[in-house]
């Protein structure tokens, strides 16, 4: 029947990126089996985490946790799910490759963005009288949604939000901004999901932090020389990063040339869902 309960989730959004590149030249019988190639192992990686597949949208996917069985660590379950997501797919596209090398055709990697956050939102059977599916909703799912899409913009595989990274803080995160996402109008800190507890602890992980961490404390202190080297130190030491750097080396530039106004919050508005 309808109905449902309002608790806490962590919600997971799945998209892949350049979809239109990737798609590009094959016929439907073949895209569908990409996306088939595509989907199985997401879905295999959230549901070996405990977690609930909610539905897939075209090349998407949308999942969570802690509803409807409970699971008091769902936030680290979800991220360790996107970490497999990740990591799945070098197999799925060394099978494409073969693929299209066979069919004559470019070759497009595959790359997924993941966003992931934790929060209150209604979950039960929703829809109508005549079809329902159990699914959640409320401003905890349409903020996933916004992270996985600001993937795009920094160049990181996975965004997570403040309150999932403080529920699964052994594993490896950077902070990448303040932001305010579209439709939204308070901020939130995002970090990048880098690697597990195991990545989190090796030497090149925290040396790499230690500066990413200090750049981001000179760039909110306007200090923009100091930022700018720190910028130029962090790049190339983790490939996954390099976009990130590239776009905080642009708006160090910028506001050399133009200074931010008196009392800047160092918040960043999102142009772009």
């Amino acid at each position: 029947k309808l109905g449902g309960e309002v608790r806490d989730i962590t919600v997971l959004f799945s998209d892949i990126r350049n979809f239109t590149t990737v798609s590009e030249g094959m016929d439907p019988a073949e895209l569908i089996r990409v996306m088939n190639d595509f989907l199985t192992p997401m879905t295999t990686c959230v549901l070996e985490n405990r977690g609930t597949v909610d539905k897939y949208i075209g090349d998407a996917m949308m999942a969570f946790w802690n509803a409807p069985l409970d699971d008091a660590d769902h936030a680290r379950h979800a991220c360790l799910a996107a970490l497999g997501m990740t990591a799945a797919l070098a197999p799925v596209n060394a099978e494409l490759e073969k693929r299209a090398a066979e069919a004559g055709r470019p070759f497009h990697s595959l790359r997924a963005g993941i966003g992931i956050h934790s929060g209150r939102a209604a979950v039960g059977n929703m829809g109508s009288r005549q079809r329902f599916a159990y699914s959640a909703l409320g401003d905890t799912v349409n903020l996933a949604s916004r992270l996985e899409g600001q993937t795009k913009v920094y160049g990181v595989s996975i965004i997570i939000s403040a309150t999932t990274q403080a529920a699964a803080h052994d594993l490896a995160v950077l902070e990448l901004d303040r932001l305010v996402v579209k439709g939204r109008k308070g901020a939130e800190t995002v970090f990048a999901l880098l690697g597990d507890a195991e990545m989190a602890k090796t030497a090149h992980f925290k040396g790499l932090a230690e500066q990413h961490n200090a750049l981001i404390a000179a760039y909110r202190a306007q200090r923009w020389d100091d930022a700018a080297a720190l910028c130029a130190d962090c790049a190339g030491k983790m490939a996954e990063m390099d976009r990130f750097y590239r776009v905080y080396a642009e708006r160090i530039t910028a506001f050399r040339q133009k200074p931010p106004a008196v009392g800047w919050d160092a918040v960043w508005t999102a142009a772009d869902k």
